[in-house]
């Protein structure tokens, strides 16, 4: 660590204060006062070539009636950090993008369980990437930036923590990837924690197992280590003074009256299974404590402090109530709500092609958790471009997640999409993207949405096994069936439970929600998010363990209805048939203009894609098998030439006295003498031929300058038209 001195021509009335680590394996830079100075916390991190500036700003009042801790987290890529403009008409940043919500998620799922209990104020962290290079990653960069900005503002925070990407090479696992590299890797993971524990986990991984997992998070958590002490002296030399503020909380006196009154009706709340009635009977006691407490105020609290109790206390009190409650049935009896084991997964139910018209559908029903895919196959044009600084990509599989407003009963409207529907689909997505085929072997895109009808624990989970389901229903010849799990976690700080299946009221009161997916074989994508401060080592290896098990039930109730993937897509659904052909003949078969591909394309009814991977590849899409061997057989024939001796089905173009020229393929023609028409003697060609008509014709020779004699009398004998 190192401190720059200051310069006698700077504007600044103090010097930038800067700091240097190596952190895995590269030299990032942290400085201090050099920027936003006007925030509560700024740093400029940079990294190779790599610099995101991040800032952190909390108000100094807290809004009234404020009853949860309103965190923002901003991450934004300026695209002239790489050099580049954007894509499209606009040519300025403006609503953020999928990737950009996405890491903003990421940064933000770590820091909430740090701030102080009680401290709703609103606070801002914007993590904004102003240099790019490869070399340096923007992402774990903003992440260590928000870590640092906050250690040094005054801005009440229980740190430090730091966060890093894990992946594996050839066996060799290593955090010090260039961005291009990580497509080399059969995992990748983000990682935050503290020096103590780990905080958040997500990533994706090709089937890797339990074990190999934990030695991941294992090696993650040895650089974030080396992190926590270089960020704790710079707190030390830094030395902020940390804001005082108020804890919005309940009053013990309140909470321990109102537990003697309402305990008895709140166990009775936690003994109801269905959802909907828990949720009516919850809203109804509500309504019963709040009457209570503002009628006879002096029964709960002691004279003078009235005032304390408010329309909203009832609500808080029963909150309080079913957290308390809930946590000490599983952590004393092991008793879940409606008197669930902790190692049991819900009743399940599936189908597949429950939809008509779809390329490939399915319905997952887990307990009150209902999720319906659709699959859509198609072509390169289908494929999504992402453009980021990072440059152009395209997704030849996606999968997008909705959750209306009537999966959880709510009367509410769609408006976009939020941001939560993003992290879910991208989970999910992660999940099954690692069980798709090569694209060498299966060169389509492939589109699947996941429609949440039914939520009560984990949807994003149920995307996967509905997902998986409906791929194995379209015929995607799949690498093998997924399925996924959320585990939840309940703890004292002495003693702790892992529960399978998580329920939505045991994720809201619950101290984890920890989502592992995969096939039979392994783990395909990971998501951790706590509510305190770490979790142990043996909390972790046990959950993996747990949530093995669930998932393999799972899979084995998914497999009733299918086992794998069906041979063959069903009708109507676009088929693909590639052949090699060299890139500088791709001129030939695109035409000037474009007008032999148009061509070929309206009269065989299909979509003709030019690739130039592997030296060239076309492919040609179309519903109908014939007509793409059809349209095969005519760009081979327009490229190759025709082959003599053989016969073609060709197109009359023109009729003249001496006979006609007919097209065997867009560009290629050929003349049918009038003696080559039929066996007997012909005067008037048009008495046997009109123009646009089809015929059968043999190719006799192709002379030294490239000219076609055809023959329709050695292929199939014209008749005279009546």
């Amino acid at each position: 660590m190192q401190s720059l001195s200051n310069s006698s021509s700077s504007p600044f009335t103090s010097p930038p204060r800067v700091y240097s680590l190596n952190y895995a394996g590269k030299s990032v830079t942290f400085e201090f006062g050099k920027m936003a100075r006007q925030a509560d916390g700024s740093v400029l991190v940079s990294c190779e070539g790599t610099q995101v500036l991040v800032t952190a700003c909390s108000s100094r009042e807290m809004k009234e009636g404020q009853d949860f801790f309103p965190l923002m987290v901003d991450y934004i890529e300026k695209f002239y950090s790489a050099g580049k403009f954007l894509g499209g008409f606009l040519k300025r940043e403006g609503r953020p993008s999928t990737h950009e919500t996405l890491v903003s998620r990421l940064i933000d799922r770590p820091l909430r369980p740090l701030f102080p209990e009680g401290y709703l104020h609103d606070t801002v962290i914007n993590c904004t990437v102003l240099s790019y290079s490869e070399k340096g990653d923007s992402e774990v960069l903003a992440g260590l930036g928000a870590a640092a900005a906050l250690a040094i503002s005054d801005i009440p925070f229980k740190g430090p923590l730091g966060m890093i990407k894990v992946g594996r090479v050839k066996g060799e696992w290593t955090s010090s990837l260039n961005n291009k590299d990580w497509t080399q890797s059969d995992v990748e993971v983000l990682v935050a924690a503290t020096d103590e524990a780990i905080l958040m986990v997500e990533g994706e991984c090709a089937e890797i197992s339990e074990e190999e997992m934990l030695q991941a998070l294992k090696i993650a958590h040895q650089e974030i280590k080396n992190f926590c002490s270089f960020l704790k002296e710079i707190e030390q030399k830094e030395s902020p003074k940390k804001r005082s503020f108020v804890p919005v909380a309940l009053p013990e006196e309140l909470l321990i009256s109102c537990e003697k009154a309402f305990s008895e009706k709140a166990h009775a709340l936690l003994e109801i299974t269905d959802k909907k009635q828990r949720s009516l009977a919850t809203a109804e006691f509500v309504k019963e404590v709040s009457k209570c407490l503002l009628e006879k105020p002096s029964q709960f609290v002691s004279q003078g402090k009235e005032s304390l109790i408010s329309s909203k206390t009832g609500a808080k009190i029963v909150e309080e109530l079913l957290y308390k409650i809930m946590r000490r049935q599983i952590l004393k009896e092991g008793k879940r709500i409606g008197g669930r084991s902790t190692t049991q997964v819900r009743p399940i139910y599936t189908e597949v092609d429950t939809l008509h018209a779809p390329h490939g559908s399915a319905l997952f029903t887990r307990g009150e958790t209902q999720v319906l895919a659709s699959v859509t196959i198609g072509g390169l044009k289908d494929e999504q471009m992402v453009d980021r600084i990072v440059g152009q990509s395209f997704d030849r599989f996606y999968l997008h997640y909705n959750f209306p407003g009537y999966s959880v009963g709510e009367a509410k409207g769609k408006m976009g999409v939020s941001r939560r529907e993003l992290g879910h689909g991208n989970l999910a997505q992660r999940a099954l993207k690692r069980t798709m085929p090569p694209t060498d072997t299966f060169p389509y895109t492939v589109r699947v949405v996941c429609e949440v009808l039914e939520s009560n624990g984990s949807s994003s989970m149920g995307s996967v096994c509905s997902g998986s389901l409906g791929l194995m229903a379209a015929g995607i010849p799949v690498v093998a069936p997924a399925a996924g799990i959320a585990m939840g976690l309940i703890s004292d700080g002495q003693d702790f439970k892992i529960l399978s299946d998580i329920l939505g009221d045991e994720d809201h009161l619950g101290d984890m929600d920890f989502k592992v997916a995969g096939t039979a074989k392994g783990i395909t994508a990971i998501q951790m998010d706590i509510k305190i401060a770490g979790l142990s080592w043996e909390i972790m290896e046990q959950a993996l363990k747990q949530a093995k098990e669930g998932r393999l039930h799972i899979l084995h109730e998914m497999s009733k209805t299918l086992e794998g993937p069906r041979s063959g897509f069903r009708p109507g659904v676009p088929l693909i048939e590639s052949f090699p052909m060299p890139v500088d003949k791709f001129g030939m078969l695109i035409g000037p203009g474009g007008k032999t591909i148009k061509a070929l394309q309206e009269q065989f009814k299909v979509t003709i894609e030019c690739l130039e991977e592997n030296g060239g590849v076309v492919r040609v899409m179309g519903v109908d098998p014939a007509m793409i061997q059809a349209c095969i057989r005519s760009i081979r024939l327009q490229l190759d030439g025709p082959v003599v001796g053989e016969n073609y089905l060709a197109k009359v173009v023109s009729i003249k006295e001496y006979g006609a020229f007919l097209d065997i393929a867009p560009g290629v023609s050929g003349l049918v003498h009038v003696s080559e028409f039929a066996n007997e003697r012909v005067q008037n060609p048009e008495e046997y031929l009109s123009i646009g008509e089809e015929v059968l014709v043999k190719v006799t020779e192709i002379d030294s300058m490239g000219r076609i004699k055809l023959s329709a009398k050695q292929a199939a004998p014209l008749t005279k038209k009546s």
